[in-house]
């Protein structure tokens, strides 16, 4: 079958099997007797899942990554990572101009919707840029890590391959870890949360932030201007980590917090507000704090990062979008404003219905794995948690996930895929082919709320 020949393999369907055929490959990669430590005998569940999470940069693991898996695995998992991270476009992109090819009008259109643009206009140069940038902050990131870690470590190569994969699993929001306790080692070191939190920012915010960014400081162009989306996109993730961090602070203050110094109340509201947008990484046992925090955390987890970004969830300018719809209906206006510019229509029609639609899958998987869990010692807080966590691709756990039965965990891996691909995508990808009708009924109000 050929793109643009077949109905059926639209762009959409072509990029949901893409990243179905690389977890499938990656699933069989950790299955091999080499990716695994000697005396460690992993089941093809437990991989396939391993590779679900990886490849959908969630970070949730049935299995304790720095005892089951071998050097070989662990280069494995950091190629999923990267894979799931930048995207298959991105590197597949990459591959076709060191090969010589032309990039085409259908790759073009399959990179634009791996990345969730609008037009195919630029998107060669954008895959480009994307690589570049995230390579870099990356290699800078594990530099940083990797020479601090040596206080840590016993080697220097031990140290900056902490440092590497730390900085790899922080930018591309997988949550992973090789220490086999994820940051709860350095719940103490400021800097090393400083330096995750801004990897976790780098890769959340958006690649379009990021590329507006570098081409604002590097060409120092007067007419140069942010567009629409980059405004809306790190507006709404910085207000909503300043909500994230606000919030638990007030949440905790007289419970989890309480006797503990300022700085490491600080210290823990900033890093969770952060690594619960898509980060997956902890400095600390999620399962201590309360129930009302756990609930914040998980609506954090739902809103997750920015459109074309490693992150999953609604996504920011979702929310941006139906809050700014909804201030339009209170004040009594039809159009949406912000920023000198209008909402068009069919972006506040598509906020309203990846909401929608999120909403009712997390929902009924809710439902459908506290049935498959039905007399297990699980509660429902940890279920909503964990359900949170796979759908909005972001990693952190109340340490349940490898008690849960194997049917909850096919659960889960089917949101951790369709976080990854996006909601749009997904929803795009399983659409009738529009057809133009040529007949209208009689319109007829009915009553609403």
């Amino acid at each position: 079958m050929r793109l643009g020949k077949n109905k059926f393999l639209t762009p959409f369907r072509f990029i949901l099997i893409s990243y179905l055929i690389a977890m499938a490959t990656f699933s069989i990669l950790f299955y091999l007797p080499i990716s695994t430590q000697d005396g460690i005998e992993l089941t093809y569940s437990e991989a396939l899942f391993t590779a679900v999470s990886a490849v959908s940069v969630t970070g949730l693991t049935v299995v304790n990554i720095a005892d089951t898996f071998s050097g070989f695995g662990i280069l494995v998992l950091s190629l999923a990572i990267q894979l799931g991270g930048i995207g298959i476009m991105t590197l597949g992109t990459f591959v076709w101009m060191i090969l010589g090819k032309k990039i085409v009008l259908s790759q073009r259109m399959l990179i634009m919707v791996d990345h969730n643009q609008n037009t195919v206009a630029g998107l060669v140069s954008l895959m480009k840029g994307i690589l570049v940038v995230a390579l870099m902050i990356e290699l800078v990131g594990a530099l940083v890590l990797g020479t601090y870690y040596i206080n840590y470590f016993d080697t220097v190569l031990e140290a900056y391959y902490q440092g590497a994969f730390g900085a790899l699993s922080a930018f591309t929001n997988a949550g992973f870890d090789i220490t086999g306790e994820s940051l709860i080692p350095f719940a103490d070191d400021y800097f090393v949360q400083l330096i995750n939190i801004l990897l976790i920012f780098g890769g959340a915010i958006g690649f379009p932030v990021l590329m507006e960014l570098k081409e604002y400081f590097s060409k120092h162009n007067p007419n140069f201007r942010f567009s629409l989306f980059t405004k809306i996109a790190a507006s709404s993730y910085l207000v909503v980590f300043l909500i994230g961090f606000v919030g638990l602070w007030l949440l905790e203050i007289g419970h989890f917090y309480e006797d503990m110094e300022w700085h490491r109340q600080l210290f823990f509201s900033l890093f969770n507000s952060a690594t619960a947008r898509s980060g997956g990484l902890a400095t600390m046992d999620i399962s201590n704090l309360g129930l009302a925090s756990l609930l914040f955390l998980s609506g954090l987890m739902i809103i997750g990062a920015s459109p074309s970004s490693v992150g999953g969830g609604i996504r920011t300018t979702t929310l941006a979008i139906m809050f700014l719809t909804i201030r339009s209906f209170a004040l009594g206006r039809k159009d949406v404003k912000v920023f000198g510019r209008e909402i068009h229509p069919e972006d506040r029609q598509k906020a309203f219905i990846v909401l929608s639609v999120f909403v009712f899958i997390w929902f009924l998987a809710v439902i459908v794995i506290s049935s498959f869990e039905r007399g297990n010692d699980i509660e429902l807080m940890g279920i909503i948690f964990e359900v949170s966590s796979a759908f909005g691709t972001c990693g952190l756990s109340m340490g349940i996930t490898s008690d849960l039965s194997l049917p909850s965990q096919s659960v889960l891996m089917i949101l951790m895929s369709i976080g990854r691909v996006g909601l749009v995508a997904f929803l795009f990808s399983i659409r009738k082919e529009e057809r133009k009708t040529y007949y209208k009924y009689p319109t007829e109000r009915i009553i609403i709320g």
